[in-house]
């Protein structure tokens, strides 16, 4: 950046909050802001949130992000956003009805219309078949609420409903590519939307938006005082990517769940991939293997063993690897399939009597990261050695030792500060020739040790049934 006055405004809006950073010239975070919101879950397995209520949470964390600023300009705002979901909206930007969210199951008889489709347009698709994306809750829209779908002008996605709010006057039909990879409705390969894909949603081309640069300027917004320049964003976990700077090698991304991405891959047809592969936040592709289980697993392990974080991680010391000869299964809400299927359930094997609350711990800790593990199998073989680790459950040292372990390699917790929307306040700078790097702070590789010890906790994890 070259006006050392002005920041850049990155915004992510996730599942269950949003949060605005501001970043100076220096790449450094000046400034934060956070509100929490709900999940609206009507009925079992629905998920949604009304765009009312993140435009509510905006607000809220804008008024907080302001007033820490202290009068500063904001030379640009980019958004991020969770990814898949879909939000109908009008032809101004107005959101129909509430955004159905990537946890939403309502789609799962739709994906059979994904399965039929011929050999070459599932191919090119080139990702697992997942319930809450765009394009099976397009085909539960068309097949439930047909008169809603008519009235619509487009779908978005979630950061870009958000965005349309934020421009009135702007084309609201409009997202990027990261997103629109990973809609199930994209023609990887070709980098287009599918026709046959957005036939077996049951709904007309024109619906879908145009794709365009995530650093691209769409509008201005009133939202920080004066016009600033807006731009189209981009996906979170890819955003959460460009911050970090890890465009190569291997990622772990633990949080609630789990990322594994391995960037700079080649997109390619699969016929029935156990992988993801997105489209990165500038102009090359990443595969993912994602577990929805991981900080939320340890996080109910903790209360059912009265732990606190700190209580769970100290296991580690009280209990030796392995411990004890206990496993445990961290699919408390099943998964994505690869590592484990959507009816997977958690659970504890290999308990005897003189099993005590650190083996049951450790063993949590152990089965995540083991889990974590079998994610990177599903991701093959790379030219990779050092694994970047981010996110906060990566975080403590033992847990970095842990993984060392059982990965059988090096690892680096890298340390970035609101990660995503770093991300995107690095995709507004470049919308406004602005060079912004995030600032990042690597903590010392950590070598593993016990490695054959840990090559059998993997077998018995992976036997534990």
């Amino acid at each position: 950046m070259t006006t050392t006055d002005a920041v850049v405004v990155g915004a992510d809006l996730g599942t269950s909050g949003l949060k605005l950073a501001a970043l100076d010239d220096a790449g450094l975070v000046v400034a934060e802001s956070e509100a929490a919101y709900d999940v609206d879950r009507p009925r079992p397995g629905w998920a949604q949130t009304a765009v009312e209520v993140w435009l509510r949470a905006l607000d809220d964390a804008r008024t907080a992000l302001v007033h820490r600023l202290g009068g500063r300009p904001v030379a640009a705002l980019g958004l991020s956003g969770q990814m898949h979901g879909a939000v109908l909206v009008d032809a101004a930007g107005a959101a129909l009805a509430p955004a159905l969210l990537w946890p939403d199951q309502r789609a799962t008889a739709e994906l059979q219309r994904w399965r039929e489709l011929p050999a070459g347009d599932r191919a090119a698709l080139a990702n697992p078949l997942a319930a809450g994306m765009t394009g099976p809750l397009l085909a539960w829209l068309a097949a439930h609420e047909p008169g809603l779908v008519a009235r619509a002008a487009t779908v978005l996605l979630p950061k870009d409903a958000v965005r349309a709010a934020l421009v009135p006057g702007a084309d609201p039909a409009v997202t990027d590519r990261s997103d629109a990879s990973a809609t199930l409705l994209w023609d990887v390969p070709r980098e287009r939307w599918s026709a046959a894909a957005t036939a077996a949603a049951g709904v007309d081309a024109g619906l879908l938006p145009a794709v365009r640069p995530g650093h691209e300027v769409v509008g201005t917004t009133g939202l920080l005082g004066g016009d600033t320049p807006v731009v189209v964003g981009g996906a979170d976990t890819p955003l959460a990517l460009l911050a970090a700077g890890t465009g190569r090698g291997v990622q772990v991304n633990l949080g609630s769940g789990a990322q594994l991405l391995r960037p700079r891959v080649a997109p390619a047809p699969a016929a029935d991939p156990v992988v993801h592969c997105f489209a990165d936040a500038e102009d090359g592709w990443y595969a993912m293997a994602a577990l929805q289980n991981a900080g939320t697993a340890w996080s109910w392990v903790g209360g059912v063993l009265g732990l606190d974080w700190a209580g769970l991680a100290g296991s580690l010391a009280a209990s030796p690897l392995g411990a004890g000869g206990v496993s445990f299964a961290p699919f408390l809400t099943g998964e994505r399939g690869g590592v484990a299927g959507p009816g997977a359930r958690g659970s504890w094997t290999g308990l005897s009597a003189g099993t005590t609350r650190a083996d049951l711990a450790r063993a949590a800790l152990e089965g995540v990261v083991c889990a974590v593990a079998a994610g990177l199998d599903l991701l093959g073989p790379g030219d990779d050695e050092l694994v970047v680790l981010t996110g906060g459950g990566a975080r403590d040292p033992g847990v970095q030792q842990l993984l060392a372990d059982v990965l059988g390699r090096p690892v680096q917790h890298v340390q970035v500060r609101s990660a995503s929307a770093a991300g995107a306040a690095v995709l507004a700078a470049r919308g406004v020739g602005l060079d912004l790097v995030p600032q990042r702070v690597g903590d010392p590789v950590v070598e593993p040790r016990e490695q054959a010890a840990a090559a059998v906790v993997r077998e018995r994890w992976a036997a534990r049934t």
